[in-house]
């Protein structure tokens, strides 16, 4: 009775422990949710942590139709976070397939010089933004899609593939290859072995390429802010144009309804694939 007794001390305290440790990190965003719901009024003669009297939801109206700051009145998030989502959907698609693709070769189609190209495409996810934003620029200049959607979205494609094409070659090498033997005897190409017995047995690496590649899309704005235009930025621009387009007093309750609405997509799909995540990084670890 007694080891019982102590377990479940253990237990509790542990839980304890977990408790704070999770309140800790979750007190920033309860306070921005908190604020988006307060008036100006309220946040200036209010105490910073403070519940709202009344909840008011006109800073999550003006962040995502339009926000009127003094006298100047700028566009709120609903035309970023369209073109947020045409951006990522696509994107991360492509770099998924292709990813798929790229590790099916390298892991069960290999040819002379196959290790030197997945060392090749393996640096691509060491080259620092920073360092491609002169030749990326110029690249897409010559194709004649600047400024564009489909500027934005070759650019994640590119930088993207090399992380994916990792993900799907360390999952696949743990795919065993009498599998692709097998298949080859019975006469199935390379298509159709990768369709009918490779893609099937991909689900938990396609979850964590699907949830890296929009989480780095969604939350990129070096790439946003460089290569894109008015009309093609992407929502983290438009939540910077929103924060910093004051030109009297600042509208907290607004900003941070704005960023809120910027972060909820990745919140979401953390919340609701996150075991997902975990799962698929460790599928592919017994054996490579």
């Amino acid at each position: 009775m007694n080891t019982k007794y102590k377990k479940i001390t253990k237990r509790s305290l542990l839980y304890a422990l977990i408790i704070v440790i999770a309140a800790y990190y979750l007190l920033p965003l309860i306070l921005m949710v908190v604020t988006s719901f307060r008036s100006m009024e309220e946040i200036r003669i209010g105490q910073l942590i403070q519940w709202p009297k009344s909840f008011n939801f006109d800073a999550w109206s003006q962040a995502w139709n339009e926000a009127q700051i003094g006298a100047r009145e700028d566009k709120g998030l609903k035309p970023y976070f369209i073109n947020s989502l045409l951006i990522v959907i696509p994107a991360v698609v492509i770099t998924t397939v292709l990813g798929a693709i790229n590790g099916y070769v390298l892991s069960f189609w290999k040819f002379k010089g196959s290790e030197i190209v997945f060392a090749l495409i393996l640096f691509g996810c060491f080259i620092p933004f920073q360092a491609i934003l002169l030749p990326m620029s110029q690249s897409l200049g010559r194709m004649g899609i600047s400024g564009s959607i489909y500027g934005l979205i070759f650019v994640h494609v590119i930088y993207g593939l090399p992380f994916t094409t990792l993900f799907f070659r360390n999952y696949y090498i743990s795919i065993p290859v009498e599998l692709i033997k097998a298949a080859k005897l019975d006469g199935a190409g390379f298509l159709r072995i990768f369709f009918r017995i490779i893609f099937p047995l991909s689900t938990p690496i396609i979850v964590v390429s699907v949830i890296w590649q929009f989480t780095q899309i969604w939350n990129d704005f070096l790439f946003g802010v460089t290569f894109s235009d008015p009309d093609s930025q992407p929502v983290t621009v438009g939540l910077n144009n929103l924060v910093n387009s004051s030109t009297g007093e600042k509208r907290y309750n607004v900003d941070m309804a704005g960023a809120i609405i910027a972060a909820l997509p990745t919140i979401i799909v953390y919340v609701l694939a996150g075991k997902y995540f975990v799962r698929g990084l460790s599928a592919g670890s017994v054996k490579g």
